[in-house]
């Protein structure tokens, strides 16, 4: 047989199991407490996703948010309480935002994840709904780059420069023309007529054969001839990149003449384009949609000047250096990397921007709350509801709380006693049935005998039967019997007067008795009754204070009525939280009430008819003739001789 558990260890696993029910586990920490929502974004670049297999590393990750995956209703209207956590739950990363725009339900935020493989799956957390007015923004847009990164424009101003995301700072030298709807937002629109001038940097100087990596979404129109999307001019050395009837292409001019690179695919269908260039040492490669469109085996010459997006004519370069003419189209998101990026990066980047193709790539999991009541309580509809209370609806939920505290009181108080009250009942009964069949012991000469029942009562039971209103009561019958014995010590009878008075001292202590067991009831009727009355005035003067703001304001605002309704309407879920409990307590100590009243009558009927028939006259001549069967009546005769 195994042995039982101890008490202790028993409440320790309870414990334990309700700790373990109430709080998440260590997988799903929650990053901070004041955030209370989250949803899980997983990068896949395994075959279930994107399918890319190779190298990619740290990348910035474009999320788009919009009704469909992100309730912009439960986040700041500027967005500032979004944050973004690494997989450890732990790691804020760093991220920036390009558009928050609740009322178009639209938005784009730039979120840095360090070291992403191939063909493998990758999460982060989205954290937001934290409207507290000490939250700020936390966009770290030069911290959303890396250092190998010397230019990001992702031309979503209007009327003003472009301005460099990156940590160079390169912003442009003159505003272009902005195109709302652009491929991630807003765009740049070139109408051949004009083009944005990038000054000249240390960040962007290119040493002969330098590394770098090109990139940017491009609209392609109807075909065009030899239209310029980037160039750059120094001396005789240039770089372009253009498209000839709609065929991409690089072309490098230096000394020794031009090259251009000659396409091995198709033309380029008109729409969105992902458009990256990597030069190395001896080569550059021209990429669409990530994947290799044409290239040349040549490094890039000494380039050290401006450049320009969408044309190099009438710009102080020389059209025998650059040639073609202006590009017609839309650019967004310009980024150019002091490196060659690996062909990774750069499909990722052209599969995660593209839209309908990023959803293969980019998955968002369900919306999340803390698995804790301190969090539901804080961030959920009673925390709305604890937030929009007025001070009269504090100082009347203030007194139900008084009043809940103290009926809970009284009902455990009661009901302990109450527990106590029927131990002592049954053990009192007990022994009283040992003692009914014979009360000699209720005139015995020792007193603590008789009020022991004998003696058969001692140690822990006599402590537990004190508690006991029918041992009270027997205390009162005995010391009446015993008041009214000691008189006539020959004489075990008792009158019929005496009976009657012994009767009345009883029913007296039946009285106090019943107090006792009564007592403080009173408390739980007024709950009952009180508190939904208090509840309900809480609720009428909120509603009114509410609609008289409304009036004030003159804007009826669903918006700004209904926190105000409902923390009214709290003040009377508080009554009825205050008398629904009392009035369940209060009928179920009643019938206990009523049962302990029944046992003290029960009792009080027995002691009495047992005492008029133990000590009436009839019963002493008994007891008598049983002391002396064979006493002579006269002296007995002398024997005979």
């Amino acid at each position: 047989m195994m042995p039982r558990a101890n008490p202790t260890h028993r409440l320790a696993l309870l414990l334990g199991l309700a700790a373990a029910l109430s709080f998440p586990a260590s997988a799903r920490a929650w990053w901070n407490a004041d955030w209370p929502l989250r949803k899980k974004i997983t990068i896949d670049t395994a075959a279930t996703g994107a399918a890319i297999a190779d190298p990619i590393g740290s990348a910035p990750v474009l999320v788009r948010l919009h009704d469909g995956n992100f309730p912009f209703t439960a986040a700041k209207p500027d967005g500032a309480d979004l944050r973004f956590i690494a997989a450890d739950d732990k790691t804020p990363l760093a991220f920036h935002l390009e558009k928050f725009d609740p009322l178009l339900d639209e938005a784009f935020v730039w979120v840095k994840v360090p070291d992403l493989k191939p063909g493998a799956q990758a999460s982060f957390w989205l954290y937001y709904g934290n409207t507290g007015n000490s939250v700020a923004r936390a966009d770290d847009a030069k911290g959303t780059y890396d250092a190998d990164t010397a230019l990001v424009y992702h031309f979503a101003e209007h009327g003003t420069a472009a301005a460099d995301a990156s940590a160079s700072g390169l912003n442009a030298s003159n505003a272009g023309t902005a195109a709302d709807g652009a491929m991630i937002g807003t765009g740049l629109h070139l109408d051949g007529h004009g083009a944005v001038t990038i000054p000249a940097s240390p960040a962007l100087a290119w040493a002969e054969g330098a590394a770098f990596t090109w990139s940017a979404w491009v609209k392609f129109g109807p075909p065009q001839d030899n239209a310029v999307i980037f160039s750059r001019a120094d001396g005789v050395n240039g770089f372009v990149i253009g498209v000839n009837n709609g065929f991409p292409f690089v072309e490098i001019t230096n000394a020794r003449g031009s090259q251009r690179s000659q396409p091995a695919q198709p033309a380029v269908a008109s729409g969105w384009r992902h458009v990256a260039v990597v030069a190395t040492a001896t080569k550059i490669a021209l990429y669409i949609d990530g994947e290799p469109h044409s290239a040349i085996d040549v490094g890039v010459p000494a380039l050290a000047g401006p450049a320009f997006v969408g044309s190099g004519h009438g710009s102080g370069v020389a059209d025998a250096v650059l040639g073609g003419g202006n590009f017609v189209g839309e650019i967004d998101e310009l980024e150019i990397s002091k490196t060659a990026r690996p062909l990774g990066f750069v499909k990722f980047a052209a599969l995660e921007q593209g839209g309908d193709k990023a959803a293969a790539l980019l998955r968002f999991g369900e919306e999340e709350q803390p698995k804790s009541w301190f969090a539901f309580l804080k961030n959920g509809y009673v925390g709305v509801i604890i937030g929009s209370l007025s001070v009269d609806g504090w100082v009347v939920i203030g007194i139900l709380g008084v009043m809940a505290v103290i009926s809970w009181f009284v009902m455990i108080g009661k009901a302990l006693y109450l527990g106590r009250v029927g131990k002592g009942n049954e053990l009192f009964l007990g022994e009283w049935r040992q003692v009914a069949t014979d009360l000699s012991v209720l005139d015995d000469g020792d007193s603590a005998k008789a009020k022991s029942l004998g003696g058969r009562v001692s140690g822990e039971n006599q402590r537990i039967m004190h508690a006991a209103p029918l041992f009270r009561v027997y205390h009162i019958g005995v010391e009446e019997i015993r008041h009214r014995l000691a008189a006539d010590r020959n004489s075990k009878v008792l009158s019929a007067r005496s009976i009657q008075a012994i009767r009345a001292s009883l029913d007296g202590g039946l009285v106090r008795e019943t107090h006792r067991l009564s007592s403080q009831m009173v408390l739980l009727t007024i709950a009952i009754s009180g508190g939904p009355f208090l509840g309900l005035l809480g609720t009428v003067v909120g509603v009114m204070i509410t609609f008289a703001a409304v009036a004030a304001a003159g804007d009826v605002n669903v918006n700004a009525i209904a926190p105000g309704i409902a923390a009214a309407l709290a003040a009377t879920v508080a009554g009825l939280g205050v008398a629904i409990p009392s009035l369940f307590g209060y009928n179920y100590l009643l019938t206990r009430i009523k049962a302990a009243q029944s046992d003290l009558h029960v009792f009080i009927d027995e002691f009495v008819a047992k005492m008029a028939e133990f000590y009436s006259e009839a019963a002493d001549a008994n007891r008598t003739i049983t002391k002396a069967p064979f006493a002579p009546s006269e002296p007995p005769m002398p024997a005979r001789k």
